[in-house]
């Protein structure tokens, strides 16, 4: 057993690169091997939101607070609340963050394979952040 105990790792900023606006990741976990689940509780505040990604293994996000947006590439950009399960399949294109004038929080959970978790892409413009 392992137990990681809630304030033992510091907070960090989400890495401009693959954010738009002020994110923080507290509590990131990762398994060992021959497990290879991980995640991140992230809190977007508003107007922040993930870059376009997709995930080898698929992702699922569970809102804790806050109202947020989801959009999987060619759909519509959906609401996401507190005590939603959000599953993104593997290979699709997506983000995820707060709406305009709400921070949004969630715990972020994926699987390596072969080292990777995640394949970051551009960040989503303002036209598509906006887009319903």
């Amino acid at each position: 057993m392992k137990i990681t105990r809630n304030g033992s790792i510091p907070s960090k900023p989400g890495p401009e690169a693959y954010f738009t606006g002020q994110v923080r990741m507290d509590m990131e976990f990762n398994t060992e091997a021959p497990a290879r689940v991980g995640g991140v509780t992230v809190t977007f505040e508003p107007g922040a939101r993930t870059a376009w990604h997709t995930h080898p293994l698929g992702q699922t996000i569970i809102v804790t607070s806050g109202f947020g947006w989801a959009r999987i590439e060619g759909e519509k950009r959906v609401d996401i609340q507190p005590g939603d399960i959000v599953w993104f399949p593997p290979g699709v294109r997506h983000w995820h963050g707060a709406t305009d004038a709400t921070a949004m929080t969630h715990l972020a959970i994926a699987e390596s394979i072969d080292g990777r978790r995640v394949d970051w892409e551009e960040h989503v413009s303002d036209t598509d952040y906006h887009s319903p």
